[in-house]
């Protein structure tokens, strides 16, 4: 997976893979706060050993992603019952831009960043969540950052024959899903090609935004597909709708009950989320809710809002 460090390297070589094993974190949890937990835990497995076990270990990066995988799929196991007592809808913890990055862990390094690319967009993640543990670890693995069956295998316990299985079926998923930017080709795409339909993406979002504020049903209707949906995670600590909304009417009658600014306290800002252009809603400085969407055709098809303040620490901190 990784080359051992050459001798006198390894400390710089060990603690350059923590923005990798940070970014495997969270492509496979959906939460910061988790993927920081999962790479300290590494570190503290790997300096648990004696210096003569460290350096009988051939490839110190490749045992640490297995060790933070294992980690990771005992975690995604449990999240499921844990997410079963989740109160309301449960989304992905939001992140924000590189601008306006601040990590949930004080005192952290700020190099040590999960980079944004089309597999952490918020449907992309949604979609990872229908995914079984194994399923999950062996597409992001694999898909992701590219390590072979056989590395998988290593990490989820099982055969590379039933890793590529695995991986197949989570591409199955995907693409039952019918979410966009989610599939490898869009690594191919261009960046003058990304780089258009970010700017039509954020010109959709500006337009919602202006729509939102100024309580005009009949634009927030124009802008959402027909079969529009909204989600909100206020986790039982803030109040958030505990269903999606579904129709474009009926979503754009929520947010036109609802206007920012004057009299609610609420700002908007465009900004960031996940690598996506999205929405931050900001009381008194403090960010209350942080909005990701899933645009195709110019139309918005999918709304999240996410208003858990444990999962905002790393939006109120900038």
């Amino acid at each position: 997976m990784t080359t051992r460090p050459e001798p006198g390297d390894d400390l710089s070589a060990i603690m350059g893979e923590r923005r990798r094993l940070l970014n495997l974190a969270y492509r496979l949890l959906g939460s910061l706060a988790e993927a920081e937990d999962v790479v300290q835990e590494t570190y503290a497995r790997w300096y648990a050993m004696s210096p003569d076990q460290r350096e009988a270990i051939e490839s110190p990066g490749g045992w640490l992603t297995k060790v933070a995988g294992r980690i990771c799929l005992d975690l995604l196991g449990s999240a499921r019952a844990r997410r079963e007592r989740y109160v309301g809808q449960w989304i992905p913890e939001p992140l924000p831009g590189r601008t306006e990055w601040v990590s949930a862990r004080p005192g952290a390094d700020p190099a040590d960043r999960v980079t944004l690319d089309e597999s952490v967009n918020m449907a992309f993640l949604v979609v990872l969540e229908s995914m079984t543990p194994a399923e999950r670890v062996a597409f992001i693995l694999h898909d992701v950052f590219r390590y072979s069956f056989a590395e998988v295998a290593e990490v989820v316990g099982r055969s590379p024959a039933a890793c590529r299985q695995l991986a197949s079926s989570a591409r199955r998923r995907i693409r039952a899903a019918q979410a966009p930017a989610t599939t490898s080709t869009t690594a191919t795409a261009t960046a003058t090609t990304r780089t258009a339909a970010t700017a039509q993406r954020a010109a959709v979002v500006r337009a919602f935004k202006q729509a939102w504020e100024s309580s005009d049903i009949g634009a927030l209707i124009g802008l959402l597909d027909p079969g529009a949906t909204a989600t909100g995670d206020g986790g039982g600590l803030v109040t958030a709708v505990p269903r999606p909304l579904e129709g474009a009417e009926e979503v754009a009658r929520f947010f036109a009950a609802r206007r920012p600014g004057a009299g609610s306290g609420l700002t908007l800002v465009e900004c960031t989320v996940n690598g996506q252009p999205g929405l931050v809603g900001r009381q008194d400085g403090v960010a209350v809710t942080v909005m990701a969407f899933d645009i195709a055709d110019d139309r918005i098809t999918r709304i999240w809002a996410v208003l858990n303040p444990d999962k905002l620490r790393p939006w109120t901190t900038a």
